[in-house]
């Protein structure tokens, strides 16, 4: 059993006739998305041997599908974190937002290991209460304008049940982005309750409750005075977590001034904090009944932005490593070693087959090297809708030079289609890429493509086709697309 269809192929390629390889994804779904079937819980039931990627690419309900049902006697493998057993090429996920005010998001810090936590158990977030002037929102934006709103003050907080409308659930060691808007300037604050569930039967456990506060158009220092803090650690730039700390059992802030993820980030207590939110934020809520819950079309919020399109849950490493040929090699080797302890009968046939593949890989690798190493290096730039390169353009030396993110507030902003039509003028990039799976969903990228008369390309990202099947056609297929369309 995989996950991904792209696992489920070199899985195939190691075990041959002497495995049947099915994948929980399918073909031309989405691994960040997809929801499991009652089918595939049965197939994980019988699998002998089960493969993900994680490092939290997976939807959180396919790892809960496959280790609530992986048999005790089956071997269960993560690839990307075992991967480096092999020599994997690991990249930090680093989110550079450039923005002039503070990026907030929401963390939960280290395993849970103390209380018995897994890669299933989840960490909930509730907001209890708050106070301010006016209403305060968490909201985050899907990549098609949709939008879900974690946090409302508007309607109070209900503890009879357990602040079901105001809580948010967050995997261990992971975090997410979220919009913040306030509907007037003021001081505000935040009381955050943690709760570490193990299980989905186990009663979840309590952590810590913490405020936070908000400078919203208002003077930093007036807040801290206000809330009693005499020496304030003000964030007004960067990278900020309100983050639980699963293994210290506490609510705390980590924050990484430059936003860069190049220095290691702080960890501030909660009680020490204002978070700036300048008047710069004010912003007009767009038309659009999705937005409605902010008040109405027109009217001002002072908003922090969420800087990336869409649900973005992650860990700390760039999960698409096979983007990297190299790393599905390491892949394979982990695949080779796995099905060999399962069934050493097969054990020499395993490591045969597994060198085949692995000469077949390194002539793939070769190929896409030298494939892009024919674009010119002024046009070696990728502008996509998902960030899912990172590893092709550090193995290949390309430059992602962007992908679509919209403004929160908006769904698309003016503002962000001239970002993205100024890049690629500027850039003079002569072509955008498009993932297949998401051509019927995306418009944002192919409208400014359209209007600024460069050409629209595919590329794959996480999952194959009805034409493309194979790993060594995908990678091969983006080789080839590169090159013909930058390659001008």
């Amino acid at each position: 059993m995989t996950t991904t269809g792209i696992l489920r192929d070199l899985a195939q390629n190691v075990g041959g006739n002497f495995v049947d390889v099915v994948s929980i994804v399918p073909d031309n779904a989405d691994p960040h998305t997809y929801e499991p079937t009652l089918r595939d819980a049965r197939n994980v039931v019988y699998a002998d041997v089960a493969f993900s990627n994680y490092a939290l690419l997976e939807e959180q309900s396919i790892i809960k599908t496959l280790d609530a049902n992986v048999s005790d006697g089956a071997i269960s493998v993560s690839l990307a974190e075992e991967s480096v057993k092999y020599a994997a090429d690991i990249i930090a996920l680093v989110e550079d937002v450039a923005l002039d005010t503070v990026w907030l998001g929401l963390r939960a810090l280290g395993d849970g290991a103390q209380y018995g936590a897994t890669r299933t158990s989840e960490v909930e977030l509730s907001t209890i209460a708050a106070t301010g002037p006016g209403d305060v929102y968490a909201y985050l934006t899907g990549s098609f304008g949709d939008t879900d709103v974690y946090f409302d003050s508007s309607d109070g907080f209900d503890a009879s049940n357990g602040y079901r409308d105001d809580t948010t659930t967050l995997p261990a060691d992971a975090h997410s982005h979220l919009s913040w808007a306030f509907t007037e300037p003021g001081v505000y604050t935040l009381t955050l309750q943690a709760r570490l569930q193990v299980d989905d039967t186990s009663k979840p456990v309590p952590l810590d409750v913490a405020t936070y506060v908000f400078a919203v158009g208002v003077n930093p220092a007036v807040a801290a005075e206000e809330a009693g803090i005499s020496d304030p650690i003000v964030l007004d730039g960067g990278h900020a977590d309100l983050t639980v700390d699963l293994d210290a059992g506490e609510l705390i802030v980590r924050y990484d001034a430059e936003g860069s993820g190049e220095d290691a980030p702080r960890t501030l207590a909660a009680d020490r904090v204002i978070i700036d939110v300048p008047a710069k934020t004010l912003e007009q809520i767009p038309g659009g009944s999705q937005y409605s819950f902010l008040g109405h079309a027109g009217d001002e919020v002072y908003q922090l932005p969420q800087a990336v399109l869409g649900k973005h849950v992650h860990g700390e490493i760039d999960p698409h490593l096979w983007q990297d040929v190299r790393n599905a090699m390491a892949y394979v080797k982990l695949m080779r070693d796995t099905f060999i302890a399962a069934d050493p009968a097969h054990a020499a046939d395993y490591a045969a087959n597994a060198a085949a593949y692995l000469e077949e890989l390194e002539r793939t690798d070769e190929y896409v090297r030298s494939t892009i190493a024919q674009i010119p290096a002024a046009h070696r730039y990728l502008v996509t809708t998902h960030d899912a390169f990172g590893y092709l353009a550090h193995a290949y030396e390309i430059t992602v030079a962007g992908f679509v993110t919209p403004n929160p507030a908006s769904e698309p902003s003016l503002a962000d289609r001239r970002k993205l039509a100024e890049t690629i003028r500027s850039l003079e990039v002569p072509a955008v890429f498009l993932e297949p799976n998401l051509a019927a969903r995306s418009s944002t990228l192919t409208d400014v493509a359209s209007e600024e008369g460069v050409e629209v390309c595919a590329i794959y990202g996480d999952t194959f086709s009805d034409t493309v099947t194979t790993y060594v056609e995908m990678m091969r297929f983006n080789a080839d697309s590169l090159l013909e369309c930058l390659g001008s």
